[in-house]
């Protein structure tokens, strides 16, 4: 249970972010005993009850409601689905529903009229209590004319056929991209009713954004179950509830935490007789946490294909996600000029520093950071496949270290731009850091198919779980996830140029991060280094850049022998080196006294090497991939400046 309490202590300090957030596509932290739910139409109404006027709500994004709902409701399914308290369908708040032809649930047939009754009985009691509200009195005095469907017919919100009843699509001609009630909800009659009701001297007329009306639901709701148990975890004689919420990682996720449904079978494993005796969690503790967490999976977890995986604080302050990539630890999606200008590693690893000691200064060191994931085998049930509880000094220094000790320089993150002409074209920015768990499966295991990098979701999911760890405690990286995106990377000829470069850097940050402990390896080429996979790595590169300068003054656009070779090179290097250095003659003649910088380099690079090494039939390791990188960033660099080593040497050569 103390995954639970943990939440329902972070749903109490976040109590002034109850309500609408600021982000549009973020899910709002719900009151207790509310849900958010998709509304079609909107009426607006005095306090007397009268009719004034409807819309269509045609924005997706201006339809999300908060509503009141019961225990039933808010997890309501099957032929006789229970009706909420006061938005609801056509169906329940529409007393001439029936008559306009509508056709209620299935199981309601037999008695039509059954659920408009069910949600006038829910209304009155509450209007009628001593927590009641005035603007719920005013829908329960509207709806009790029985005049809802005649009202939205004659403003031409609803649209009836020439029999008087609900019209069909179908049967209409409509214009297109007109903006009726079809474009939101097809047949009419599941449209979803909310309401405002508009009273003098009062700034909030919008129901679904009253806290007061809020308040008076929650109350009225407690104090009516009077029957009280043993809560698990609160420790006290509380409602409880055996009907816990749903939609936790998104709307309509139907899976749920806590479910106690089926008392057939071997439910219980023959340890209880009932659900009770296993375990007890009071209403209002289990609104808190799954409300909480709701919140925190769309406010700033990773949800995708059924995983969510959410790090947060108890005490509301902002943390880091283990999800994140540093690019976004550091700018979010959209850095600014001067932001995007500062790309040395060394800078951007002492950014990294200050911004997680930003979240320090927010975040106290006994406070407790919560990281969770959660999946599902089937639409109905679901598990916590990890959980930690740490302190928040313990948690930034984890995250630190992994950003540290995983990071090299990535150019595969880009911001949309317009030019000159109004076009809008990708620019790439570069940035030092760990790539995110995604991007690594991706780099791992994805097919290319025209084009694209596909990955199984099931295995996407699979590598996320296993380097959650890694991250948060600490644990060594899976050796066959590194060799895996070393071993794509090295089939260079089977990918795009964008989908290989992106391998290429990640493969680099995961053999630095494999090897911690073990060895040093810098993100600038170290002439020092003398081991014979690195060196071998270099000599690759070398041979790749002269060729590419060779086929671009040419104006060739094709991959070079490098390129070509490159898997071949990293199963048998001495053999697959001789090839490609005998088939760089006809590039050094082209370039002619251009080539003897690389002529001379590669004399230089082979002549580091210990002659059993240079000569050894064994594989390569991900070492080479570091050499090739460093050695191929540093000709690019020279290649750009001004006044080039190469270029002093043609000088030389024409005095």
């Amino acid at each position: 249970m103390g995954w639970i309490q943990k939440l329902a202590a972070t749903y109490d300090n976040s109590q002034a972010k109850i309500g609408y957030a600021e982000q549009e596509k973020q899910r709002p932290l719900l009151p207790i005993c509310h849900i958010t739910t998709q509304a079609h139409i909107e009426i607006a109404i005095d306090v007397e009850g009268n009719f004034r006027r409807a819309r269509i709500v045609t924005e997706k994004s201006d339809s999300t409601t908060i509503i009141p709902c019961t225990e039933g409701s808010g997890s309501r399914a099957g032929s006789k689905p229970e009706n909420h308290s006061l938005c609801d369908k056509l169906q329940y708040v529409a007393g001439d529903f029936v008559e306009y032809g509508g056709t209620v649930t299935s199981g309601f047939s037999k008695d039509p009229e059954e659920p408009y009754r069910n949600f006038v009985n829910t209304l009155a009691p509450w209007c009628d209590s001593e927590f009641g509200h005035a603007k719920a009195r005013a829908v329960l005095k509207y709806i009790k004319k029985k005049k809802v469907v005649e009202d939205l017919v004659k403003h031409k919100i609803l649209i009836i056929g020439a029999d008087g009843k609900f019209a069909r699509k179908e049967d209409l001609k409509r214009e297109k991209n007109v903006k009726d009630i079809f474009s939101v909800i097809d047949p009419q009659e599941n449209a979803f009713v909310r309401w405002v009701v508009e009273t003098f001297g009062e700034s909030e007329s919008m129901l679904w954004r009253d806290k007061s009306l809020w308040d008076s639901w929650t109350k009225y709701y407690l104090s009516e179950r009077k029957e009280k148990s043993f809560c698990y975890v609160t420790g006290k004689d509380q409602v409880l509830t055996t009907n816990h919420p749903k939609y936790i990682r998104r709307e309509g996720d139907g899976a749920k935490l806590i479910s106690a449904n089926d008392t057939s079978g071997f439910t219980f494993r023959g340890r209880f007789i009932t659900h009770a005796q296993a375990c007890g969690v009071s209403l209002e503790t289990s609104h808190k946490s799954h409300y909480a967490l709701q919140w925190l999976i769309s406010k700033q977890g990773y949800n995708r294909n059924e995983l969510a995986i959410v790090a947060w604080a108890t005490s509301g302050a902002p943390v880091p996600q283990p999800t994140d990539s540093a690019q976004f630890l550091l700018w979010g999606d959209a850095p600014s000029e001067e932001e995007v200008n500062v790309y040395t590693a060394q800078e951007i690893g002492i950014q990294i520093k200050k911004r997680i000691a930003g979240y320090g200064k927010a975040l106290k060191k006994i406070d407790d950071v919560i990281v969770m994931a959660f999946d599902s085998a089937t639409t109905g049930r679901m598990a916590i496949t990890y959980y930690r509880d740490l302190k928040g000094s313990d948690y930034l220094k984890r995250i630190d270290d992994w950003h540290e000790s995983c990071a090299w320089r990535h150019t595969y993150h880009a911001i949309e731009e317009r030019d000159e002409k109004g076009r809008i074209k990708k620019r790439y920015i570069p940035f030092y850091g760990a790539p995110t768990p995604a991007d690594i499966a991706e780099a791992a295991y994805a097919t290319n198919r025209n084009g694209k990098a596909e990955l199984d979701e099931k295995l996407l999911k699979a590598t996320i779980k296993r380097l959650l760890p890694c991250i948060v405690d600490g644990q060594p990286l899976p050796r066959d996830i590194a060799e895996s995106v070393v071993r794509r990377t090295s089939n260079r000829i089977a990918l795009e140029k964008w989908q290989w470069e992106k391998a290429l850097t990640i493969a680099c940050a995961l053999f630095r991060k494999f090897k911690q402990g073990k060895e040093k390896y810098k993100m600038s080429l170290d002439e020092s280094r003398k081991t014979r996979d690195y060196l071998y790595g270099r000599l690759l590169a070398i041979a790749d850049v002269l060729e590419e300068r060779a086929l671009s003054k040419a104006e060739q656009n094709r991959p070079t022998n490098a390129a070509r070779y490159m898997q071949q090179f990293s199963q048998r290097p001495f053999r697959t080196w001789k090839q490609i250095h005998d088939l760089l003659a006809p590039y050094i003649m082209r370039l002619g006294g251009k080539a003897y910088y690389y002529k001379n380099l590669i004399a230089e690079v082979e002549g580091l090497f210990d002659t059993e090494d240079f000569l050894s039939p064994k594989p390569l390791t991900g070492e080479y991939l570091l050499g090739y990188y460093c050695q191929r960033q540093r000709l690019w660099e020279k290649k750009d400046k001004s006044t080039s080593e190469e270029e002093n040497i043609d000088e030389t050569l024409e005095q």
